[in-house]
């Protein structure tokens, strides 16, 4: 479930899932290359490939693999599932940020420190909503990660402990954009939801 919906691979099928997951992806690439996004190519080019770089080995579908090599794996570290989720959702996060700025011509430097933070705290909030929580105020299963043997943020700081790192993340998160002033309202509240959130 997701949401409190079947997910796709569920509704349809695993091929349909597959074949939806490549279509929204390459629509992404379309519309990031055309004419529309931005008049000056390069940064069109920029977008285009700081996606890639987000998607691919070095962000999503690497952090995927690892994960997927995770289960039942005995001996994580805060080190290992750090970097995992920095790739998996942290990549996403990142490129977000970072689009705005390559939009808008400025430095990324202060989007991408927000963004690694926020990616982290999010996945933080996720493992204590997993602890925490129910399927059906979620909207989706709890304790899959458990079932599949992988630790989590939870497994390896402890239920406070997590709750902790991830309020720091969202004061690290904050403090990465006090250059914007009031400008970065909208951030500041996204990040301070990101541990606040129910669902």
């Amino acid at each position: 479930l997701r949401r409190g919906r079947p997910t796709v691979h569920k509704a349809f099928d695993e091929a349909t899932a597959i074949l939806a997951g490549d279509a929204l992806l390459t629509f992404a690439f379309e519309t990031l290359a055309g004419e529309a996004t931005h008049p000056d190519p390069q940064v069109r080019l920029a977008l285009v490939s700081g996606l890639a770089r987000a998607a691919g080995m070095a962000g999503m579908v690497g952090g995927q693999m690892l994960d997927i090599a995770a289960e039942s794996q005995t001996g994580q570290t805060l080190e290992d599932i750090t970097l995992i989720q920095s790739m998996k959702t942290g990549a996403l996060f990142r490129f977000a940020c970072e689009a705005g700025a390559i939009l808008g011509g400025a430095d990324p430097s202060p989007l991408r420190q927000y963004a690694e933070k926020i990616g982290l705290a999010f996945q933080i909030a996720d493992d204590i909503l997993d602890v925490e929580s129910t399927p059906e105020a979620l909207g989706k299963a709890t304790q899959k990660d458990k079932g599949l043997g992988k630790a989590t943020f939870v497994d390896l700081l402890g239920l406070e402990g997590a709750k902790a790192r991830a309020a720091a993340l969202v004061a690290e998160a904050v403090s990465a954009l006090e250059g914007f002033d009031d400008r970065a309202a909208t951030l500041d509240e996204i990040a301070r939801f990101m541990v606040t959130r129910r669902k």
